[in-house]
């Protein structure tokens, strides 16, 4: 279990940096979702500020902080929390699955360091 739990947790490092990297590029996608969802584009580098934070503070919790990856990953939860709810608020459910996979790794990644810290 143990392991799972660190491979999520990796995996929920990875997805974040990618999507963070993909707000600071304005991609595409980014926009069109943002879009659709009723966010603000002068919002997506606020957006990828916080994201980017949580994924530096779980960085830092698997590098030997782990009371850091407690708060990290618990921002990434009520961060992608409110992806989702903006997602279901503004009926856009044919793309829901991804921010259900990141809240899904974010919850992962906080399972892990509350793991480690017992």
């Amino acid at each position: 279990m143990t392991l799972l739990l660190l491979v999520g947790t990796v995996g929920c490092v990875l997805a974040n940096a990618f999507e963070v990297a993909a707000k600071i590029a304005k991609a595409q996608f980014v926009l069109q979702n943002a879009s659709e969802v009723g966010v603000p584009r002068r919002w997506i580098p606020s957006l990828a500020f916080l994201e980017g934070a949580g994924t530096a503070g779980v960085i830092l919790g698997l590098l030997g902080l782990p009371w850091l990856g407690v708060a990290a990953a618990a921002g990434l939860v009520l961060f992608f929390v409110g992806a989702v709810t903006a997602h279901v608020r503004a009926g856009v459910l044919h793309n829901i699955a991804f921010p259900a996979t990141f809240l899904l790794l974010a919850i992962v990644a906080l399972g892990h360091f509350v793991a480690v810290l017992v």
